[in-house]
C-alpha cells in the first residue's frame, strides 16, 4: 500500500444522491424474441444474484463513513483494516433496511439469522474473509413482481414473477486499480466493510428483456423503500447472471456467471449474448464449460474470466464475534427489562412500508385512465409521478391531455438538457396555469407549445406574460378571421375546386394557409366551420 495515502480514521461523511433512472421502453423488440420458443429448441435459463449497497451513513461492522468518491483510503478504520484485536459492531440501520427490503418482496423474515466467515484471498480483503449469512439469512422465500411490455406496439403489459430464495447481510470488499502502464495494482478499502444485501434470485427468468425488466423493478422498489440508492452507475446495485440452455421437460444444462455488471441494459444485452453462445456451442457438438465470464460492452460479447470447473472451498464456520441476531415480530414480543431502541420490530418496519411501484402504476392506469406505457415513463423517472398529480390538481384539464406534456414536453426537454424532474425551470403550478389558458380557448394548442418553449428559455415569465408581450391570444375578431379565410380561398382555386368535388383533406391545406397567416392564432375548429360554410355556397 505504499503508494497510496495513509488511512485518514476522522474523515466526515458528506451526503450525496444520485439515480440511475433506464426506461424499459427502449428494448428492441428483438430481445422480446429471445424469450418465445418452440418446445423442441433450446430455451434459457436465468437466475440472478444483486448486490445492493444499503444506504446508510456508516459501514456495516464500523463507524466509518459509506459514501462514493471520496480520497482513496480516507473511510477506513481499524476494523476495516483488519487490524489484530478490532471486533464488529452491527449497524442497526443496516437490519432495518434488509428488513424493510424483505417485506417489500413478500419474504419470510428469520426471528433469529447467523452470521459466517466465508474465506477466501482477494487483495483488497484485508481479513481473509467475509463476514456473511450462509447458514440462516435474514429474508428467505420471497417473490418480486414485475411487468414489462410486450405485443406487437409494445403496449400489452406482460405480469411476471420471479422467486427470491434469500436476502443476506454481508460485507462488501475493497476495490482493486490496476495500473497496467506501471505493471502495479493499487487497493483502496474506502468500499470495505460496507453493507451489501445479496438477493438471491431462483433461475425463473428465460431471456434478457425478463432479467432486465425484473432488476428494473428491484431498483425502483429498493429506491421507494429507501434501503438502496440504486446507482449502478456507482456500483450500488451489481448483478450477477447464472446463465445455461436446456430443452424444456430436461435437466438443467451446465451454467455459466456473468460478473458484475453494472447497467439493465448491459444485462440483457450479457444474458441474449451468452443463451445464444451456449446453443450455438451445443448445436456444434461443442460443450459448456462452467466458468465466470465478463460482458465486453464495447463488443457486446461475453468473454472467459476464470473457470469454475473445480469447486472452491470457502471454509465457511461461523462468526465468533457476532452472537446470533434477533428481530421482534412485535412490541408484545420483547423480552422484558429490553431496550426498545436496540431492537428492531418487524410490525413497526412493515407500517412504514411506502407505496410499492407495481402498485402505483395500477392506481395511475385506474384513476387516471392513462395507457399502461405511460405509467411506466412516469414511475422511471424520479419525482415525475408527484410532477404529474400535482400539476392534475391545478388544472381542469383531463388526464389524458396532460400526460402528453409530461412525457413528451417536458421530459422532453429534461432529457435534451441532462436535467432531472426537481431542475425543471417550469413548475406544476406555471404549466397548469398555460394549459388551463389552453382549455379556455384563450390561445390555441400551437401557441401553447410555443409559450411552453419560451417559459423554459425565460424561467421567471409566466404564460399570461409571454401571450400579453407576443400578443398570441386567439383571434377574437370574427369579421377579420372570415376576411381572413376569404383571401385564403381566392388565392387558391384550385384547392376550393378539388374540395367540391369531394377530396376533403385538401380542406387541411387551406387551414394550414388560415394558421400560417394568423401565426397559429386561429381557433381551428372555428376556421374549419367558416371555410366550410364558405366553400359550400
Amino acid at each position: 500500500f505504499s503508494s497510496l495515502k495513509p488511512y485518514n480514521l476522522f474523515k466526515k461523511p458528506v451526503g450525496g444522491n444520485h439515480t440511475l433512472q433506464v426506461d424499459l421502453l427502449s428494448y428492441s423488440l428483438s430481445l422480446s424474441l429471445m424469450c418465445l420458443s418452440s418446445p423442441q429448441q433450446l430455451v434459457g435459463v436465468v437466475g440472478l444474484e444483486v448486490h445492493a449497497q444499503i444506504n446508510s451513513n456508516t459501514k456495516l461492522f464500523s463507524s466509518s463513513p459509506a459514501r462514493f468518491s471520496a480520497p482513496p483510503n480516507s473511510l477506513v478504520s481499524f476494523f476495516d483494516a483488519s487490524l489484530p484485536g478490532t471486533l464488529p459492531v452491527l449497524n442497526k440501520q443496516c437490519v432495518e433496511a434488509a428488513v424493510m427490503t424483505g417485506l417489500a418482496l413478500n419474504c419470510t423474515i428469520n426471528k433469529k439469522s447467523l452470521f459466517d466467515r466465508k474465506h477466501y484471498f482477494y487483495a483488497d480483503l484485508p481479513a481473509g474473509y467475509q463476514i456473511t449469512q450462509q447458514r440462516r439469512p435474514i429474508a428467505v422465500d420471497g417473490v418480486l413482481s414485475y411487468s414489462l411490455l410486450g405485443g406487437k406496439t409494445r403496449n400489452q403489459v406482460i405480469r411476471k414473477r420471479v422467486h427470491i430464495k434469500q436476502i443476506q447481510l454481508e460485507q462488501d470488499s475493497g476495490k482493486s486499480l490496476h495500473d497496467d502502464a506501471r505493471s502495479q495494482t493499487l487497493i483502496d478499502l474506502n468500499r470495505a466493510g460496507v453493507g451489501l444485501m445479496e438477493l438471491v434470485m431462483e433461475p425463473d427468468m428465460s431471456c434478457g428483456e425478463e432479467a432486465a425488466a425484473a432488476v428494473r423493478e428491484l431498483q425502483l422498489i429498493l429506491q421507494a423503500l429507501g434501503t438502496c440508492q440504486g446507482n449502478m452507475s456507482e456500483g450500488q446495485l451489481r448483478v450477477d447472471a447464472n446463465v445455461s440452455v436446456h430443452r424444456p421437460g430436461e435437466p438443467l444444462g451446465v451454467r455459466t456467471e456473468v460478473k458484475n455488471i453494472n447497467s439493465a441494459r448491459y444485462l440483457a444485452r450479457a444474458i441474449d449474448y451468452e443463451i445464444q453462445r451456449q446453443i450455438e456451442v451445443l448445436q456444434n457438438g461443442g460443450t459448456v464449460h462452467n466458468e465466470t465470464r465478463a460482458y465486453d460492452s464495447k463488443s457486446g460479447e461475453t468473454i472467459p474470466m476464470r473457470d469454475k470447473e473445480g469447486l472452491q472451498d470457502y471454509r465457511f464456520m461461523p462468526e465468533p464475534n457476532l452472537p446470533p441476531l434477533i428481530v421482534y415480530e412485535d412490541d408484545a414480543s420483547l423480552p422484558t427489562g429490553i431496550d426498545a431502541c436496540q431492537t428492531v420490530v418487524v410490525q413497526k418496519i412493515k407500517e412504514a412500508l411506502p407505496e410499492l411501484p407495481g402498485v402505483k402504476r395500477d392506481r395511475l392506469v385506474q384513476t387516471y385512465g392513462i395507457l399502461p406505457e405511460h405509467s411506466f415513463t412516469l414511475l422511471n423517472e424520479d419525482g415525475l409521478v408527484e410532477y404529474f398529480e400535482a400539476l392534475l390538481k391545478a388544472t381542469k384539464k383531463e388526464p389524458r391531455k396532460v400526460i402528453g406534456w409530461v412525457t413528451n414536453d417536458l421530459l422532453g426537454h429534461l432529457k435534451r438538457h441532462d436535467m432531472s424532474v426537481s431542475q425543471s425551470p417550469i413548475s406544476a403550478a406555471a404549466l397548469a396555469e398555460l394549459l388551463e389558458l389552453q382549455e379556455a380557448g384563450r390561445i390555441s394548442s400551437s401557441v401553447a407549445k410555443q409559450v411552453f418553449q419560451d417559459m423554459w428559455r425565460s424561467p421567471g415569465k409566466t404564460a399570461p406574460q409571454i401571450i400579453q408581450e407576443q400578443d398570441l391570444g386567439l383571434v377574437s375578431d370574427a369579421e377579420h378571421l372570415h376576411h381572413i379565410c376569404q383571401k385564403v380561398l381566392d388565392s387558391h382555386p384550385d384547392e376550393v375546386h378539388a374540395i367540391k368535388n369531394g377530396n376533403t383533406k385538401v380542406l387541411n391545406k387551406l387551414m394550414g394557409l388560415v394558421k400560417k397567416a394568423t401565426k397559429g392564432r386561429a381557433d381551428p375548429v372555428m376556421v374549419r366551420a367558416i371555410l366550410q360554410e364558405k366553400i359550400s355556397r
